[in-house]
């Protein structure tokens, strides 16, 4: 049924003529439908006809008495061509009768009452159609209700029908309150959720919207002041104040209450969004931001929030607020700190909706954030200090670090806003980090972590630095450690033989440390490069080894004979490549980085890699090359394509002049071959006898390889022979050449029948030599003759004692003592001695041991090899000193030669810097080799400059 009507303010342009209401809906909203839920009371007036909603809203009513419409004789007299152009014009001031369109033509039909013109059919043809809108004036004052007749002649009176308006709007407001106090207290309410929402939708219509406005704050506001809400949590408060026993706990029992109203509070409001819905959306929300020139008005949501802000934290215009509004926020603090402590009374849910409380009532960044920060501020400073006072650098570390991320992890999940975060990480960095870096960075306690090799440590410290940027000030921790911690290795003269191998760990430890912890920062890469460099070179660290050259180049070029000699079996395992090294090289384009070869190649890179930062490299040049020539003489390199390799890698990082000597001993090995091959060939065909013995000799150029000591060994017949004949074929060869023997560097293979087989020995020429005297000892012919020289000599066969063999051999000394040792005392005992024992006396005799046994047919015995004396490496560093004071001179000469006159501080300099790569001298020895050239009168002394003499 419709609702009771409402008759709008009349519109005429003709004071004899009366309007009637149309279909349509009044000005203050939008057309309605039909309702459903109307009042049914019949004593409400009707009007004579309801409108029809489904009816066109361009229908009009005229009454039976109106003007008729023109005829259609009219227009009879104008063409259908221009009738079609002609617009449509409709003329909405005047009489209900005169609304009639003017093309037209049709008969109106008749009514009893009314005569209804309805509009006429859609007619494209016609073209637009033309309104005809002009101002319209109230009939009435607004104040005075208006009036409806059904009919001109109608005077009816109509205060019954405007008495049951008002009590149909005095029955809605009604019903809404009671249904406000159902919704307050929690139940449902007595009317439909539909009839309220059409009574508010009236009720706005009418124009009353502000008055239900104040009618629904003053509610809400009563309801939030009761004894159910906020009243009687302020009423409990202040008792418990007022007895004394307000504390903590008591201001978190304020905070829990609060916090539950808030989310009834929250309930509430969403009901009654729902029921004023179109108060809210037709009213309200049109007027935020003054649209209609006057204040703004608030929603229904923001006056809820605003009048629960209003009721717990007092007015939001106040800088400050209420007692109550702190005692809430200084809970929301202490559940802050509950949470950092761990204490039972931590509610992460109570906190979550706290913190979006306070955000919501727009207090969060006036009033609680200032407090929230003042108050971490001071927890900060008492974990800092607590934990800096009981813990060590690295326990302090974690837990700032454990610290931090919880922090970032409460602001995150506990919807603090991003402000408050950065400005809580900002404030905790400055506090932990940057006040304490002092202890962060202290050199001793930097030193540990590195000395351990604690990477995680050492990665939460990079990173806590670099919260506040401090972690380039790392570098000088860092720097100091690498110093102290070389310069305590390369000053070991008790370890002098694993001073390359601690190194290398040094530097492993070192890499890893920089590509796990620091990122791969690059800084503290250089500043590794550097700090090597600064001990390795330091005559402090030289000095203790009583050398004026550098002691790490000799062990770096032994560190790589050892490589070369016995691959990776000689390595320890902590210097191998993990998966992550094998990665980068992988991605840095190698191929084939799991096998062995490559896996050695890496290891010679990172013994390169200290080579770099030395100095002197002359004298890594003639350790390097003593040490390849044995592995070349006497076949121990472990792989021909790792010792090319390394020539190289040295060539490429010291340039052609450096490796030239090393390139010509290969070179005369391919030499050697070929002459071998040549007199094979001359063998072949002079028909010589070898007399079974099979004679390689390697002829090597003396400049290029280096001297090797004399020992005298007497050989046996045949190889002596053999010998004699390839000297008279070399020498008719080539004219004007020398040969100078090194049988101490030879080696053979030797044939040997035991008690369980025949077996093939390899073994030096001084062991062979030994070796050949037992097949002569076993007639006895050794024995007679020692008995005419020393009557304690054995007579009996196949004994010789250690004279016998001496006299027989030539060998004398250690070099005799080395060559019994290794045959009758190693692991290989081809010899017996008498008695046994691992040392060799001058009393000793040795027999064949007839039952030795080997599961290979080839036996090699390995020559003990004497280490090298103190004296021979004395001799080898004095060698280079003495050749460097020579390239000295040189480099003086070649200089002033080109520049012909240099003061004495550019001449130090300019040669300093030429000579720096195979090792710089000291001022002191410069200006001494300018003297002995002055003296040699390359240059002369005038004014205090020098002039180089033609």
């Amino acid at each position: 049924m419709p609702p009771p009507y409402t008759p709008p303010a009349p519109c005429t342009s003709n004071p004899n003529t009366t309007s009637f209401p149309s279909s349509s809906s009044s000005a203050s909203g939008p057309r309605r439908r039909p309702r459903v839920d109307s009042d049914t009371d019949s004593t409400a007036p009707r009007p004579a006809f309801a409108s029809n909603p489904k009816r066109p809203r361009s229908e009009h009513y005229t009454p039976p008495t109106a003007t008729p419409a023109p005829t259609a004789t009219a227009n009879a007299s104008m063409s259908a061509k221009v009738q079609g152009k002609r617009p449509e014009v409709i003329d909405l001031t005047n009489s209900p009768s005169d609304l009639i369109a003017t093309n037209s033509a049709a008969p109106r039909p008749s009514h009893p009452h009314y005569h209804h013109q309805p509009r006429p059919a859609l007619q494209p043809h016609l073209g637009a159609r033309k309104l005809v809108i002009k101002n319209l004036r109230p009939a009435t004052s607004p104040k005075t209700p208006p009036t409806a007749s059904l009919s001109s002649s109608s005077s009816a009176p109509t205060t019954s029908s405007s008495t049951s308006v008002e009590a149909y709007y005095a029955r809605i407001h009604a019903d809404l309150d009671a249904a406000l106090t159902s919704i307050f207290a929690g139940r449902p309410t007595a009317q439909p959720m539909e009839r309220l929402y059409r009574g508010v939708e009236d009720i706005c219509r009418k124009g009353d919207a502000p008055e239900l406005t104040d009618r629904l704050r003053a509610r809400c506001e009563g309801w939030l002041a009761s004894p159910e809400m906020l009243g009687g949590l302020w009423q409990e408060a202040g008792q418990r104040q007022g007895s004394g026993s307000a504390g903590a706990g008591e201001g978190d029992v304020l905070l829990r209450g609060v916090v539950s109203r808030w989310r009834r509070w929250n309930e509430v409001v969403f009901v009654i969004r729902g029921v004023y819905s179109y108060l809210d959306r037709g009213y309200l929300l049109m007027q935020q931001g003054g649209v209609d020139g006057g204040r703004a008005k608030q929603g229904i949501n923001e006056m809820g929030i605003a009048l629960f802000r209003k009721a717990v934290f007092g007015s939001s215009k106040g800088a400050a607020v209420s007692p109550q509004g702190k005692s809430v926020l200084e809970g929301v603090c202490r559940l802050v700190d509950y949470a950092r402590q761990g204490d039972e009374r931590a509610d992460d849910g109570l906190l979550k909706d706290a913190i979006s409380m306070l955000r919501l009532c727009g207090v969060y960044g006036r009033s609680f954030e200032p407090m929230f920060l003042v108050q971490s501020h001071r927890y900060y400073e008492q974990f800092a200090s607590e934990v800096s006072a009981a813990c060590g650098l690295k326990d302090y570390i974690g837990a700032v670090a454990t610290l931090l991320q919880r922090e970032g992890a409460r602001c995150d999940g506990f919807n603090f806003e991003s402000t408050t975060k950065r400005q809580l990480l900002g404030d905790a960095h400055h506090v932990l980090i940057e006040q304490y870096s002092e202890k962060l960075l202290d050199s001793g306690s930097v030193a540990k972590l590195l000395e351990v090799q604690d990477v995680e440590s050492v990665k939460a410290l990079y990173e806590l630095l670099k919260l506040s940027g401090l972690q380039k000030r790392l570098k000088g921790p860092w720097e100091q450690f690498i110093r102290q911690t070389g310069s305590a290795i390369v000053s070991d003269t008790a370890r002098g033989d694993e001073m390359v191998i601690r190194l290398l760990e040094l530097r492993r430890s070192l890499d890893i440390m920089i590509r796990d912890a620091f990122s791969k920062d690059d800084v503290f890469y250089y500043a590794l490069r550097e700090s090597f460099g600064h001990f390795i070179n330091d005559k402090k660290n030289t000095s203790v080894w009583n050398a004026s050259t550098s002691k790490v180049g000799e062990m770096i070029a032994k560190y790589i004979d050892m490589l070369l000699r016995g691959g990776l079996k000689a390595l320890p395992k902590s210097l191998l490549s993990d998966i992550k090294d094998r990665a980068d090289a992988e991605m840095s384009g190698l191929a084939s980085t799991g096998d062995e070869d490559a896996e050695l190649d890496r290891q010679l890179d990172h013994a390169l890699e200290l080579f770099r930062f030395i100095e002197g490299k002359d004298v890594f040049e003639a350790f390097y090359k003593k040490d390849l020539a044995r592995r070349l003489l006497l076949g121990r390199s472990a792989s021909q394509d790792a010792e090319r390799s390394m020539l190289a890698k040295l060539k490429v990082e010291c340039g052609s002049s450096f490796t030239h000597n090393l390139e010509q001993m290969f070179k005369d090995q391919e030499l050697a071959k070929e002459e071998m091959a040549s007199y094979k060939e001359w063998l072949a065909g002079t028909g010589r006898d070898t007399g079974g013995v099979d004679l390689t000799v390697n002829i090597l150029s003396a400049a290029a390889w280096p001297s090797f000591p004399d020992v005298k060994v007497l050989l046996p017949k045949e190889v002596l022979v053999q010998i004699n004949t390839f000297d008279g074929y070399y020498k008719s060869k080539h004219t004007g050449r020398r040969l100078t023997w090194k049988h101490n560097m030879a080696h053979c293979v030797i044939k040997a029948q035991f008690n369980r087989g025949p077996k093939e020995l390899l073994v030096s020429a001084p062991q062979a030599a030994v070796l050949m005297l037992f097949n002569e000892a076993e007639d006895g012919e050794h024995a007679a003759d020692a008995s005419s020289s020393s009557s304690s000599s054995s007579k009996t066969a196949g004994v010789l004692s250690y004279e016998q063999i001496s006299q027989s051999t030539g060998l004398q000394g250690g070099e005799l003592d080395r060559t019994l040792q290794s045959l009758a005392c190693g692991r290989v005992r081809v010899l017996t001695k008498h008695p046994k024992g691992r040392d060799v006396s001058a009393t000793d005799t040795f027999t064949v041991n007839e039952a030795f046994t080997d599961p290979k047919f080839r036996v090699k015995i390995n020559q003990i090899q004497l280490k090298e004396t103190k004296e021979e490496n004395r001799e080898t560093h004095e060698k280079v000193a003495a050749d460097r004071q020579f390239e000295t001179q040189a480099a003086i000469v070649r200089i002033m030669k080109s520049r012909k006159r240099m003061t004495h501080v550019q001449l130090v300099t300019e040669v300093i810097n030429q000579t720096k790569s195979r090792g710089a001298m000291d001022v002191a020895d410069i200006k001494a080799n300018i003297d002995k050239l002055i003296e040699k009168d390359y240059l002369e002394r005038e004014d205090g400059a020098y002039t180089y003499l033609a």
